[in-house]
């Protein structure tokens, strides 16, 4: 019996074959273990911070004791939905209920990450086979924007991430319904993400049905305008949206059509911007223009480099994540272009695009912060911090304290936690615990936190310890 020949790979018969789950699952259960290991590393060097590590935690805390989240960190009893509007995080607290420990919300944002990668590379699987499963899913899990925010505490865009890997992929399938489906629980995740909710809305009607399309856009236009005119003014002390400055400028006088006037300026300078927006595009192989996806990312980039803050311009921190889904997206969605014919320039082009891809991952890995595990010092506790949790487990249970930033989410699951010296803040814990051998700097400066020790003793707080350069107070008995 003659033997069939064998298949070229990357034929449409191969495309169309399905991929078992073993291959997506599997990447997304070692980027999960990537994660955790490296989030929860950063935690045990305290290298975690109050703001937003502790922040987040004292949210879902308050979640998890069945209330609205408050947060001492940004005033007494400051209810955190007066500052974002991201009730999604109440979905982590049942979990924090059996397990109180910020190590909780970093493992759950190392699933959430990771979990993304499975629609992503399922799709590549089914455009072009496992070579395009691997390529994207190891670059996509190991991109630079996803790592940023592993790196920088928890935030409750991990949460988007998910939501955006599995709307953009059910879009380049068509699958319309789906992709509203998943797009729409980004309105409980922050306020802004209404307008990327609006623009896939658009993308619905303007490639599938227009009834659903036009209902997602005005969904996601009317939840941002409700959330951020009514809902967080409505919970802010001062009834006011406190990031209108993102977008009018910090002094409230540039307006938002001047601005809109210099956008096509603004996208490209500081050159801040223009290289973030190099490297957004360099581990896709520049292909992500080819596709009408990429239109998702521009609601991110207009708020970030429409702002005179010049944190969200780069690379550094969480911003950049949820724009790691899209463009890696609208790849998988140019390499289905190419898929279905089995001519040798099809299968030449994929190739190509696959190996300019996976080639500048591997380049950009070692400059950004997965390339941490790699490092000797990651793996090792230093001297100090024992010293520090020597003087904490001095701290009862329950017990209000001041603290560095950097102390701060090493308490905040057992006692409510102010961040020392911080203006506006009265300080009326019981407790002062401070770094003063190695000040973060941020967001006091050195200066500011050392004269606020000095004022704290001056008025009465007394010296119960220190230790490796820590400095432990008690307010005396009143």
């Amino acid at each position: 019996m003659p033997r069939k020949p064998k298949r070229a790979p990357g034929t449409a018969a191969e495309v169309r074959s399905a991929p078992g789950p073993a291959l997506p699952w599997g990447l997304a259960a070692g980027f999960f273990l990537v994660y955790a290991a490296l989030s929860v590393r950063l935690h045990r060097r305290m290298l975690t911070y109050g703001y937003d590590l502790g922040i987040f935690e004292q949210a879902v805390r308050s979640y998890a004791a069945g209330h609205l989240p408050v947060s001492a960190l940004k005033g007494p009893g400051f209810r955190l939905l007066g500052d974002h509007f991201s009730p999604v995080l109440a979905t982590l607290a049942p979990f924090y209920r059996l397990f109180p420990s910020p190590l909780t919300l970093l493992a759950a944002q190392a699933a959430l990450l990771a979990v993304s990668v499975v629609p992503l590379s399922r799709w590549a699987h089914q455009a072009y086979g496992r070579a395009a499963a691997l390529v994207v899913g190891l670059g996509y899990g190991a991109s630079w924007g996803i790592a940023a925010a592993v790196e920088f505490d928890f935030h409750e865009i991990c949460f988007a991430v998910a939501l955006l890997a599995f709307s953009v992929t059910a879009l380049g399938n068509e699958r319309w319904r789906t992709a509203a489906a998943w797009a729409m629980p980004l309105l409980l995740v922050k306020e802004d993400l209404g307008a990327t909710v609006a623009v896939i809305g658009a993308y619905i009607a303007w490639r599938g049905p227009r009834r659903l399309g036009l209902a997602t856009a005005a969904a996601g236009m009317a939840g941002t305008l409700l959330e951020v005119l009514v809902v967080i003014p409505a919970f802010n002390p001062e009834h006011t949206y406190a990031y209108t400055g993102v977008l009018t400028g910090e002094d409230g006088r540039s307006g938002i059509l001047t601005r809109l006037l210099h956008l096509p300026l603004d996208l490209i300078t500081p050159q801040p911007k223009a290289t973030t927006l190099v490297l957004l595009l360099a581990p896709v192989a520049f292909m992500a223009l080819r596709s009408p996806l990429t239109v998702l990312a521009l609601p991110t980039l207009a708020w970030r480099f429409l702002s005179d803050t010049p944190a969200y311009w780069g690379t550094v921190y969480h911003y950049s994540a949820v724009l790691m889904p899209i463009v890696f997206g609208a790849f998988v969605h140019c390499l289905g272009r190419w898929a279905p014919g089995d001519s040798g320039h099809d299968r030449r082009t994929v190739r190509a695009a696959l190996t300019i891809s996976a080639a500048t991952s591997l380049l950009l890995l070692p400059q950004f912060p997965l390339a941490r595990l790699a490092d000797r010092a990651t793996w090792q506790t230093p001297p100090r911090a024992a010293a520090a949790h020597r003087l904490m487990d001095r701290i009862p249970d329950g017990a209000a304290v001041a603290a560095s930033n950097r102390l701060v989410p090493q308490l905040t699951s057992r006692c409510t936690v102010t961040l020392f010296g911080f203006p506006g803040i009265p300080l009326t814990a019981e407790w002062i615990i401070v770094d003063a051998q190695d000040p973060m700097g941020f967001p006091l400066s050195a200066e500011d936190e050392a004269r606020a020790l000095r004022e704290a003793r001056a008025a009465g707080w007394h010296p119960v310890a220190e230790d490796g350069g820590y400095v432990l107070l008690r307010r005396p008995p009143s």
